[in-house]
């Protein structure tokens, strides 16, 4: 306890007095902040999952403030942790159906103050040597958690601290003046709350953002949101430069039919057609057109089942019944000025051929919210290849155009230690005790509003059919729907859901697109997920904006499905396949911007990465589909440089980690190639793996300029220097062995084989053999192509030192960006004291078949100190560690740490920093088992610059 309360003091040291303090200093104080980089939600979790009681004290709660912490309260409930939440109805704010949420927490105790002008935002987590505390501006509203611009004070404290203690005490004293939240007070409350809408302030208050204002009867009141106006200006100079199609990709809910319906009455065309799959659609989209261009309703048309208006202005018809010959051919090909294909990702079908090939309109619009789902090139050279405009589900969110989502990973039903896989059977799905599992789910992580409106998406007809059934006899009110089932019966089971007289709709795959139901509030998925882009369109049926509802909830049952490595990808678009970053997608509470959370349950997450271990994402087969997603995009053979640039495709990394350069993968994929000689091959193999990640820019900008001719190495290095990117006589050295390659190992030197430079005094030039190489056009695009992605890359990491923080790194890179004269990664082990230069590797979860005697407890102490263990055998007197030691105090030596999660990351760690050595924690002690101990030194390390909260949680979690 004594240490703890030194390292506190030190901490209010490094916190209030000096923040270059060297003393180790456990939980300083911060400032936390809303921002691209961080939120008050993270630390806030981070505090919250590992406290063994907590008290809560705040003026108001919103039912997303709730859900943003339900999953971290349903794991404190499994392992007996308890809080107490006072809050208050001042102004009336909080709504009845926050208290009835907090209600379902079995493990929190809410009381309300009547206390005058309460406005208190206080949260303690108490631990059993230590209490942290946030006091600030945050309610406890999704707002105030990750969106709005807060101040909040992250402090810790011991429980004799006056400050702690006078906080419980207050609250204490509240607690005991105030009244328990019960189904009573809830009732009595609802009626001064019905009461209170009228009052100003708290309309003001609880007013909402509609995603468009507008009244019917005057049309000028529709203005376009963000989304639209940059796609309306996309198209205007689309057709400016004499094109005559395009296409409009955007995600579910932003708007896809107004902004068609924008971009008509600017072009006011005199007749428009509009093509959609589904009467229904037909419908709604009319509607929309009204609502904003006006004019003689008689001037709007429906061409489909038994409607034939034929002579419409705005013509609204179904592929089914336009496309068939009788229908078609009674029109002129130049009859439409203006024609709009929605869900255009179907229009590589004969059907929509058929319209496309045969009208010869001014313009040709495609909208697609998923142009992935076609399978051959057709979709985008239909169109001409020009995409006009593409917002996908991430910069939607981001821009509020759709509305927020917290998204539940939950866990399916478990029994005798065996849950649900691919391979259940229907009565397993349909268990009696599975059935109690998701109406248990459905209770506790509920919904936006006072009534659900749910989809339900299963995995075949009968247990939609079933579940149906068996949740009706339940008390829910439900319908099941499939392909089976007629367009009006889907439409009549629409209307009863809208008007709560359903509370679901369970389907199997008939409503993942082409249905409009803004009131979904929330989105069950009891089904494995067997695509991301599947998973998208179920999710985008809830994320348009409605007045009934603040956000959207998704509940996703996950079993040991192989493919659940899927859901971060869906949920976060990260198109990169990387192993290490999936699984931080799924921890880290930063990736989805605006109001949106994603939460896991602990066992859930586990099967998360379960599955993202044992996926090959970087198959021939995979690999395949999504760069043909791009050539299809492109039209062409697409560059290294176009799959960087095209978000939606693959990250070009992915082939370049499992290849040797990007002409061997394209000879994989059977494309056409010019045959490479010996030397080109060992040139293009050496810039593919050793130089186009980007890590240190300016030996890909030295390659540029050498590709116009020698370059004088003073001048190249004045011109880094001036520019701000890190460079330094070692470094110049460094880059040039490199080039030589002198630096590397004589397997590597056998492999590469052709220097790429030489040196002639002041000079560098390239060598005889790299230049006459470049006299092939193909090489020489090829080498372009690597050296631009090498540029793109490089912006990833910070240029203007030698390591960026949080980053992923080699040992082979560390030794390179180090400036060491030899790739050292061989001798290592664990760590090197080397040319004033001391990194440090640690593999931080060490697996199961690693031996005792060298399960070391490397451990993050908090946010800035590690624990670190010496080389298993050396201790305090060793050689080694004392020269490490004896440099650090004499400022010989910089000491980096590395740390990897785990060993399926392979060989890169994560820059955590430089370190100073708490001298004063520096011990010998012994590992291993009581008959094979081994001696070592443990020691801690103060960690210049502290680890963001995402980044420890990742690292640090489950260990």
């Amino acid at each position: 306890m004594e240490a703890k309360k030194i390292n506190l003091l030190n901490a209010y040291e490094r916190g209030f007095i000096d923040r270059f303090t060297p003393k180790t200093s456990h939980h300083p104080p911060e400032l936390i902040i809303n921002s691209k980089e961080e939120n008050v939600l993270s630390p806030m979790l981070d505090a919250l999952e590992s406290c063994d009681s907590f008290i809560i004290s705040v003026a108001f709660i919103t039912e997303g403030g709730i859900a943003s912490l339900k999953t971290a309260l349903y794991e404190l409930n499994k392992r007996g942790v308890r809080g107490r939440i006072i809050t208050s109805t001042y102004l009336n704010f909080n709504k009845p159906k926050v208290f009835k949420e907090l209600l379902k927490i079995p493990n929190v105790d809410v009381h309300i103050t009547r206390q005058s002008g309460f406005h208190a935002k206080g949260y303690v987590f108490k631990k059993k040597k230590y209490s942290i505390m946030f006091i600030g501006s945050s309610n406890l509203t999704d707002s105030a958690l990750k969106k709005n611009y807060e101040y909040n004070l992250k402090l810790t404290s011991l429980d004799n601290g006056a400050v702690i203690q006078h906080f419980s005490e207050q609250f204490d004293e509240l607690w005991e003046a105030s009244e328990p939240l019960t189904t009573t007070w809830i009732n009595d409350y609802e009626k001064i709350y019905e009461e209170s809408k009228h009052d100003e302030k708290v309309l003001k208050i609880l007013e909402t953002k509609q995603p468009y204002h507008f009244n019917n009867l005057d049309p000028k009141e529709i203005t376009p949101n963000l989304m639209q106006v940059e796609a309306l200006d996309s198209l205007k100079n689309l057709r400016l430069m004499g094109e005559t199609k395009g296409l409009v990709i955007s995600a579910t809910g932003t708007g896809k039919t107004y902004l068609s319906a924008f971009d008509v009455k600017s072009m006011n065309p005199d007749r428009v057609l509009f093509i959609a799959h589904r009467e229904q659609i037909l419908n709604k989209s009319l509607n929309d057109y009204r609502n904003l261009i006006g004019g003689d309703p008689a001037d709007y048309g429906i061409y489909a089942g038994a409607r034939r208006d034929a002579d419409a202005k705005y013509m609204f018809a179904t592929i089914q019944t336009f496309s068939k010959d009788n229908h078609l051919k009674q029109f002129a090909s130049d009859r439409f000025d203006y024609i709009i294909i929605d869900e255009a990702h179907r229009s590589s079908a004969n059907s929509y051929e058929k319209i496309i090939n045969y009208f010869e309109p001014k313009f040709l619009l495609g909208m697609t919210a998923t142009p992935e789902r076609t399978d051959d090139n057709e979709i985008f050279g239909l169109f001409d290849f020009n995409i006009a405009y593409e917002i996908r589900l991430q910069q939607a969110l981001g821009a509020e155009i759709l509305s927020p989502f917290h998204y539940f990973g939950v866990t399916d039903y478990i029994v005798d230690g065996e849950t649900i896989s691919d391979t259940s059977s229907l009565k397993d799905l349909l268990d009696e005790e599975r059935i109690q599992h998701i109406i248990d789910k459905l209770h506790y992580y509920s919904h936006a509003g006072e009534h659900v409106r749910g989809l339900m998406f299963v995995s075949n007809r009968e247990e939609a059919h079933q579940l149906s059934e068996l949740l009706n006899q339940r008390g829910y009110k439900t319908k099941s729907l499939t392909g089976l089932n007629t367009q009006q019966q889907r439409e009549d089971a629409v209307e009863l859901l809208e008007a709560n007289k359903l509370d679901y709709l369970i389907t199997v795959d008939i409503f993942n697109e082409g249905v409009d139901i803004p009131s979904i509030n929330q989105v069950v998925m009891l089904r494995q997920t067997e695509s991301s882009i599947i998973f998208v369109q179920q999710l985008g049926r809830g994320l348009r904006k409605h007045e009934d509802k603040e956000f959207l909830t998704v509940i996703d049952f996950i079993g040991n499905y192989k493919n659940n490595y899927l859901i971060p990808v869906a949920l976060t678009g990260d198109k990169s396949f990387n192993k290490d970053r999936l699984r931080k997608d799924v921890i880290d509470g930063t990736v989805i911007t605006g109001e949106s959370t994603i939460n896991f349950e602990r066992i859930a997450q586990d099967r998360i990465f379960n599955s993202i271990s044992k996926a090959t994402l970087d198959s021939l087969a995979n690999l395949r589909r999504m760069y043909s997603y791009t050539k299809n995009k492109l039209g062409k053979i697409p560059t290294l440089v176009d799959l960087h640039k095209d978000q939606e495709a693959m990250n070009p990394m992915l082939v370049l980690n499992k290849y040797d350069h990007y002409v061997t993968f394209l000879g994989k994929l059977k494309e056409e190639t010019e045959p490479l000689t010996n030397g080109q091959d060992r040139i293009l193999t050496f810039l593919s793996q050793e130089i186009v990640d980007g890590k240190r820019v300016t030996e890909i900008l030295l390659l540029k300029e050498l590709l116009k001719g020698p370059v004088n190495i003073a001048d190249f290095q004045k011109d880094m220097y001036q520019k701000r990117y890190f460079m330094n006589d070692s470094t110049m050295t460094s880059i040039i062995r490199m080039f030589t390659l002198e630096f590397y190992t004589q397997q590597k030197r056998t492999k590469y084989a052709y220097p790429l430079i030489e040196v002639n005094g002041d000079f560098v030039s390239l060598t005889q053999e790299f230049r006459s190489s470049l006299n092939d056009d193909y090489f020489k695009a090829q080498v372009e192509d690597v050296i631009e992605l090498g540029l793109l890359q490089s912006e990833e990491y910070d240029q203007t030192v030698q390591l960026t923080l949080n980053e992923k790194y080699s040992r082979t890179d560390v030794c390179r960006l180090l400036n060491w004269e030899k790739d050292e990664t061989s001798t290592i082990y664990g760590y090197k004291n080397k040319h004033n230069t001391t990194p440090i590797f640690v593999n931080y979860h060490k697996s199961d078949d690693i031996d005792e005697s060298v399960r070391y407890d490397d451990r993050f102490l908090d946010s800035h100190i590690f624990q670190w263990y010496t080389r298993k055998g050396t201790n305090l007197e060793s050689k080694i560690n004392r020269e490490i030691i004896k440099d650090y105090q004499n400022n010989d030596t910089a000491i980096y740490l590395f740390v990897k999660r785990d060993d399926d990351e392979g060989v890169y760690h994560y820059y955590m920093g430089e370190v100073d050595i708490d001298l004063d924690s520096a011990e010998n002690t012994m590992i291993g088992l009581h008959d094979d101990q081994h001696k070592v030194a443990k020691m801690n390390f103060i960690l210049k610059h502290t680890v963001d909260y995402n980044m420890f949680r990742f690292i640090d979690g489950n260990k």
